[in-house]
């Protein structure tokens, strides 16, 4: 096990409402995850699939009435036993932390809107989206590393998603080809590329890389990021910023620098799990006071990861 750097504890204690709240975030993250699928609703129905799990000796749940597409897997399985079984394999099941899903719950696609999933590798978001959709509409998901599409193909073709376009490009340089040409989407999905705090529970490798040189130049690459996705939406359509990491500078700094540079309004969000409200100052800096409305998801809330999400609509 690999430890925090001061800077780093210290900087988590601050966001944390004291020492017992980072003791059991540190406990929760030393801990293994908890294994989550997502039922593909395109391949199979919730109930179908919970009733094949079970002949299967898994015993499972499903914890959010709303949403029985999210099921916990509740036995302890061997090594590679998600990822093997038939189901997964016949695209029936996304293995997908449950953080990670709330980010198309928040933007909530409808089957006739263009959708834009400017970072989607490796696909968890773009197939749920699909899912959501029922296969009607269009999503275009782009990654810019050919690699990562490679995965991202593979994905959206055992999940059977037939309404998406993919492409390989830099975000930002989309977005200004596309500003050009004048197209518009209903909805765009920027789950910005960030220092991956959030996954220490999964990867705690990150303690060893974890920077503020890191933090100070992804917030930079994610406020560009942004700023060329907004003049794509159609008016009063949306844009839901998700990030997998708890540093203010790389979620709420890049949220206020949004509204203090586009005419954009924070939306109010409906999540299904355990929230914190956005925090408005941070060391030095002041945001503005609407930043309470994103949503900052710790590991210690809800046995999960860590995530931050955010909703603003276009004025």
């Amino acid at each position: 096990m690999h430890n925090p750097k001061p800077l780093f504890e210290e900087r988590m204690k601050k966001l944390l409402d004291g020492e017992k709240d980072y003791n059991n975030f540190m406990n929760t993250i030393r801990t293994p995850s908890r294994n989550i699928i997502r039922c593909n609703t395109l391949k199979i129905s919730p109930e179908e699939l919970k009733e094949k799990l079970e002949k299967n000796g898994w015993k499972i749940s499903q914890p959010y009435t709303k949403y029985k597409e999210i099921i916990v897997i509740e036995s302890n399985l061997t090594p590679g036993a998600l990822g093997n079984s038939q189901e997964h394999i016949n695209g029936e099941y996304y293995v997908q932390e449950l953080c990670s899903m709330m980010s198309a719950i928040a933007l909530n696609p409808k089957e006739h809107e263009i959708i834009i999933d400017l970072c989607a590798s490796p696909g968890s978001k773009t197939t749920q989206m699909c899912s959501y959709m029922k296969n009607k509409g269009t999503i275009i998901a782009n990654d810019c590393n050919e690699e990562r599409v490679h995965i991202l193909n593979q994905n959206l073709s055992r999940c059977q998603c037939m309404n998406v376009i993919v492409t390989i490009n830099d975000a930002v340089q989309l977005c200004k080809r596309l500003e050009k040409s004048n197209a518009k989407f209903d909805k765009i999905l920027l789950d910005a590329p960030c220092s991956g705090e959030g996954i220490l529970r999964s990867d705690d490798k990150l303690f060893l890389s974890w920077s503020m040189g890191t933090i100070k130049k992804l917030s930079g690459i994610q406020k560009k990021m942004i700023s060329a996705a907004i003049p794509l939406l159609e008016k009063n359509s949306f844009l839901v910023y998700s990030t997998c990491t708890h540093d203010p500078e790389e979620n709420e700094e890049v949220i206020d620098f949004a509204l203090k540079n586009f005419n954009v309004e924070i939306e109010k969000i409906d999540l299904p799990i355990k929230t914190r409200e956005g925090i408005t100052s941070w060391e030095d800096k002041k945001y503005d006071e609407r930043i309470k409305l994103c949503h900052r998801i710790y590991p210690q809330d809800n046995d999960s990861e860590g995530f931050f999400v955010a909703k603003i609509r276009k004025l």
